[in-house]
């Protein structure tokens, strides 16, 4: 094998060990989130026995396996989140540097974009599937963030003008979709944090693909409510975490979104 496929491969392990480390940091925000708890000022701890963890404690999904899922201290089991995490940061991290191309990733501001979308998807997924909660705490920030970024880069074609509308025209109706369902149900069909993450979802995907995110997450929604109910592991009076689905289909529609418009349109003769 050649010296430069090594370092090709090195570079994918290497950015996997990256991922996976900051896939841990993403743990702690979300266990810390519903909690109140500062993310910097105290180390992590057991959240049964509340010893405070190692350094060797906390490598990550290897410390897992070799404490066989159980606490050093008291014994009690660690949630498979911990390395789950770990594992899909490490794992969406190598694919964005294949998306980018990896020897051309470290040039690419969106790259460095995409690494913050997926990183905060992650969060909003996970408290959402977990707690049933989108926190105003990582979905402002990453609006913001997902509006300014998205402006700067695109504005270098020096459409100004029209990217402006066209991120302020998707946040509306990302956001707006969902507070409407909000204004008519009186709150009993979605959330505030589904707003938010409206918003989001239009200034990271710009207009049509927020359209074709909103489609995706509604299909799929449907598609596994469906067996969940079938399975009798859900009941129609179960909550549904629609974050989790939003987030998915952001995440397909932020990669895929153009080609899937255009297979749509296709098949619709236009």
């Amino acid at each position: 094998m050649k010296l430069g496929t090594y370092i090709f491969m090195l570079t994918y392990v290497l950015i996997f060990i990256i991922g996976a480390c900051i896939g841990s940091f993403l743990n702690v925000v979300i266990y810390r989130l519903p909690e109140k708890k500062s993310i910097w000022k105290k180390r992590s701890n057991c959240p049964h026995c509340h010893q405070k963890l190692k350094n060797y404690d906390l490598v990550p999904i290897f410390s897992f396996i070799w404490l066989k899922a159980k606490c050093r201290g008291c014994k009690q089991k660690i949630s498979w989140q911990y390395p789950s995490v770990e594992l899909v940061t490490g794992l969406l991290f190598v694919f964005l540097a294949y998306h980018h191309q990896v020897g051309q990733a470290m040039a690419n501001p969106m790259f460095f974009r995409d690494l913050v979308f997926v990183a905060g998807l992650i969060i909003i997924f996970t408290t959402d599937l977990r707690y049933y909660l989108i926190f105003d705490a990582v979905s402002i920030p990453l609006m913001v963030f997902a509006f300014l970024v998205n402006f700067f880069i695109l504005s270098h074609s020096g459409n100004y003008f029209s990217i402006l509308i066209n991120l302020i025209v998707a946040g509306l109706i990302g956001g707006g979709f969902f507070a409407l369902q909000y204004w008519v149900s009186k709150g009993k069909w979605v959330g505030g944090g589904d707003i938010r993450l409206g918003a989001v979802m239009g200034f990271m995907l710009g207009w049509p693909i927020i359209f074709v995110a909103l489609i995706l997450a509604y299909v799929s929604g449907a598609v596994i409510s469906v067996i969940l109910l079938a399975f009798k592991i859900k009941t129609m009076k179960s909550p549904v975490p629609f974050g989790v689905f939003l987030t998915g289909s952001t995440f397909v529609a932020l990669f895929w979104g153009q080609q899937l418009l255009a297979w749509y349109l296709t098949n619709l003769g236009l």
